[in-house]
């Protein structure tokens, strides 16, 4: 690129390239490469606001150390992400929606909607074990489209392929789209550009990974689901980077929440080179996210430990210690699935279902649980307080 196009800062995250003639001409972006040239300026509020964004993710990761049983809060930290991501996209589920879906109930939302929540929560354990293998490459991302596409209403477009085919964001055609990503023959060169700059840039791993999201967004390799992958791209950067430990930063709250401005700044990212702009944005909302992300924890830690105290509150006689015992058997499995019938529970736990429809109906009248069914047979209870807490923005 010419020294004439550098200086002028529209032309700072690529160019505009014209296609077609007459009615259907349309003018498609060929991004350059990253880091942006001139160089990402580190403003003091830029400074700032990486340093908070450090600060509060280190305080998750120790947050998330603290809990008794990390795997199944990570399970169900995943599965927000998951619903939030998908829901940027249109769909309506839930995280209880989610949790329904998992347990072969039927959720009150399309099925489609939950399948690709499911399919997303897939493709992030997938994407996070394959780490300990692949480095974050488009090997990797490509196998991560795969999942969240298969299966969905993106399954018939290409799963895990890099796309063929001009595609286009907003309108019904190239010509009147609102952002025209690079034609095919650009996508290579373009991607592996991306790959080296993920993989070898000296930039802090922070910046490098909401440089990344840009980026990807802009190429949109795939015909589906690019930005689902590319919001997941975020994470499995962190990880990899050893930044993040654990998958317990659901970003996609802050773009769900901001989502206007987050389509807005990536798009001035691409018409005026607002590299700075989108990096302020990114890092208050890794800032955010990831202080929200604790204070979860800190509420569910303390709902877990005041509602064990309850189930264990009976003491005295044999009988009372007994019904105790069985009372926080079933709390504690209830604080796995979250969701619980007489008939699974009794067979998990080994006890009857005389028993476990006792302690249900008692946590029933204690408020701890909610039935879902409003039936006298095969009835669903729900730890409702538990995901109120772990629902909100979802």
């Amino acid at each position: 690129m010419s020294s004439q196009e550098r200086s002028n800062p529209s032309n700072r995250a690529g160019i505009f390239q014209k296609h077609g003639s007459g009615a259907d001409a349309f003018h498609a972006f060929i991004p350059h490469r990253l880091p942006p040239n001139p160089p990402l300026e580190f403003t003091d509020r830029l400074r700032t606001l990486h340093e908070q964004a450090s600060v509060a993710i280190g305080r998750l990761d120790a947050a998330a150390l603290m809990l008794p049983n990390k795997s199944h809060f990570l399970w169900l930290y995943i599965r927000k992400e998951a619903v939030l991501s998908s829901q940027i996209e249109g769909t309506q589920s839930t995280l209880t929606n989610l949790v329904l879906h998992e347990n072969q109930l039927a959720p009150g939302v399309p099925r489609s909607d939950v399948e690709e929540v499911s399919s997303y929560v897939r493709a992030m354990q997938y994407g996070i074990d394959r780490l300990n293998e692949l480095p974050v490459c488009m090997r990797l991302l490509r196998e991560v489209q795969h999942i969240i596409v298969e299966g969905s209403r993106g399954a018939v477009q290409a799963p895990g392929e890099i796309r063929r085919v001009q595609n286009w964001i907003g309108g019904s055609s190239p010509s009147n789209a609102r952002f025209v990503p690079p034609p095919p023959n650009v996508l290579a060169q373009a991607l592996s550009e991306l790959e080296k700059f993920i993989n070898d840039s000296p930039l802090p791993p922070l910046i490098r990974a909401g440089l990344a999201h840009v980026q990807f967004e802009t190429i949109h390799p795939f015909l589906d689901g690019n930005g689902r992958v590319g919001r997941l791209l975020i994470t499995l950067l962190l990880i990899h980077q050893k930044v993040l430990k654990e998958p317990t930063l659901y970003i996609s709250l802050h773009f769900k929440r901001n989502r206007e401005e987050y389509y807005e700044r990536l798009q001035r990212v691409r018409t005026h080179g607002e590299f700075e702009a989108w990096m302020d944005f990114y890092l208050e909302g890794i800032a955010t996210v990831a202080t929200k992300a604790t204070d979860t924890i800190v509420n569910l830690y303390a709902l877990m430990e005041e509602d064990r105290s309850v189930m264990a509150s009976r003491r005295g006689s044999h009988f009372q210690a007994a019904a105790a015992q069985n009372n926080l058997l079933v709390y504690e499995l209830l604080c796995q699935r979250l969701l619980l019938t007489v008939s699974s529970a009794a067979a998990e736990l080994g006890i009857s279902r005389q028993t476990v429809r006792r302690v249900l109906q008692d946590m029933q009248s204690r408020g701890l649980v909610r039935e879902i069914t409003g039936k006298k047979r095969g009835q669903v209870f729900l730890y409702q307080r538990f995901l109120d807490i772990l629902e909100e923005g979802t």
